[in-house]
This record gives structure tokens, C-alpha cells and sequence, in this order.
């Protein structure tokens, strides 16, 4: 199945569904680092919809991790890396750390200046160039902390500072990672829907039923910026995996 250059693929669960897409991005690593004379540089998506892909990928053989840069495609402003909320946190523990990458570099939300920040994230970013993207899609169809009110699909930045809308928010309780709408944060350091489209080829893992509505925009309605991952329908080498609760409208 395919919506416009989107492919997407459907699993019975989303155990299958995070294997499954690990073999597609282990595969993809191991062919660049076949091609390519330095690293292969990977942006991470930190939310508990991602816990099965990087398990699987973490248990993949036969990758010189030692030659894989790792970076993450947002953080929240004024959060403590070193936090469990935090998603420098969440991705150490689920990927960082599990094997020996050659760089991480993390986004540093407790930053005392943002916009020097994102402007220090920039730079790495343009020095090693995004190969592979593995992200997920919120539930108000937000990429990265893209929301239909900041989404610019044509953003001269690469890295910005937004404000979060209520819905993203929101999705941070229903994922268990605050206990309560006014414990998350109100700010984010993200990276912009052109920078994570640079990517040479992008995995969007997109598990759960409270996905389904979101998975139906996403291929359904039109490419804009009200709906930031109808995005993903214009890249060359984009796949989205599903598992049948969020393929569940479709």
C-alpha cells in the first residue's frame, strides 16, 4: 500500500510491527556503511511508541555501531538531561546505551540560551549531513515537535524553539510520561519538518488505537501544514509501519 510516495506497511501486532521495521533499518545501515567512506548519521525519535523498534534494532547483528552517529529530533525546554522525562533520558536508555555508537550528540533543552542552542544543533546537523530518520507521528499528527500551528514545510531553520499546543501536551499524560497536563512541559527545542525530510530515508513507526485517527490523516487528507505528517507523502524514501490498532480507520 502505498499513499502518494509513502509506503506503508501493516502488522498484526506491534511487537511484529517494531521487528519488522528494525530489519528495514538495520538493512539500510549495513548498505551505507558498505557505500560510505565515514558515518552513517541517524536521527531518533524518544517516545514509548518507538520502545519496540529500538529494541529490535538494538539486537540487530552484524552493524559497526562504532561508525553511526546518533542524534534526536527534539527536547523539552528547561529539562535536565540527566531527568527521566527528558527524551536524552528515554533514548540512552533505550538506544544510546545499548551500543557503542561513535557520537551522541543531545539536544540540550536545559540550555541558558535556546537560540544558541538550536543554533549549536544547526551546525552539527549541516557537519553530519541525516541519512536515516526513525520517528513516530502524535496524535494531533505532529512530526518531531512540528504542531499544525508552528509546522512550516518550507522553514529556513533547521532547528527552532516552539510552543507546544495542548494536544501534544496532552499526548505526554496518555503516554505515561507526566502524570498530569500541567507537569509537561509548556516548550520544546525541535527540529523543523525540512530537517528531518533531509534524511535520505525515513522509518515512522505509528503504533496504538489512540494513533488510528492520526494514521487516517495522515493518508488521507491533503499534503499541508494543518496535518505536518502528510509531509512525509512527498519523500522519496519513506516508509510508515502500523500496527492493526492504528491501522484501525484506515
Amino acid at each position: 500500500m502505498t499513499a502518494h510516495k509513502l509506503k506503508v506497511r501493516i502488522y498484526e501486532t506491534r511487537t511484529e510491527m517494531g521487528a519488522e521495521a528494525a530489519k528495514d533499518v538495520a538493512k539500510k545501515i549495513r548498505e551505507l556503511l558498505l557505500i560510505k567512506k565515514g558515518s552513517v548519521n541517524m536521527i531518533f525519535a524518544a517516545a514509548p511508541s518507538q520502545v519496540e523498534l529500538l529494541f529490535s534494532l538494538s539486537q540487530e547483528k552484524g552493524i559497526n555501531w562504532n561508525r553511526v552517529n546518533g542524534f534526536h529530533m527534539d527536547e523539552y525546554a528547561g529539562i535536565d538531561q540527566k531527568t527521566s522525562e527528558s527524551f536524552a533520558y528515554f533514548l540512552k536508555e533505550n538506544i544510546f546505551d545499548k551500543v557503542s555508537f561513535n557520537q551522541v550528540h543531545y539536544i540540550n533543552g536545559n540550555a541558558e540560551d535556546l537560540d544558541a542552542e538550536c543554533l549549536r544543533y544547526t551546525n552539527l546537523l549541516k557537519e553530519y549531513p541525516v541519512d536515516i530518520v526513525c520517528m513516530g507521528i502524535g496524535e494531533n499528527t505532529h512530526i518531531a515537535f512540528n504542531d499544525p500551528h508552528t509546522a512550516d514545510f518550507t522553514d529556513p531553520l533547521l532547528v527552532k524553539v516552539v510552543i507546544l499546543d495542548e494536544a501534544s501536551r496532552q499526548q505526554q499524560v496518555h503516554d505515561g510520561c507526566f502524570a498530569a497536563l500541567p507537569d509537561v512541559p509548556a516548550s520544546a527545542i525541535t527540529l523543523t519538518v525540512p530537517a528531518l525530510l533531509k534524511a535520505n530515508s525515513i522509518y515512522c513507526v505509528v503504533p496504538g488505537k489512540n494513533k488510528a485517527m492520526a494514521v487516517y490523516q495522515t493518508l488521507h487528507n491533503e499534503i499541508r501544514e494543518t496535518y505536518p505528517s502528510t509531509s512525509l507523502k512527498t519523500h522519496a524514501d519513506a516508509t510508515l509501519y502500523l500496527d492493526n490498532d492504528s491501522a484501525s480507520k484506515l
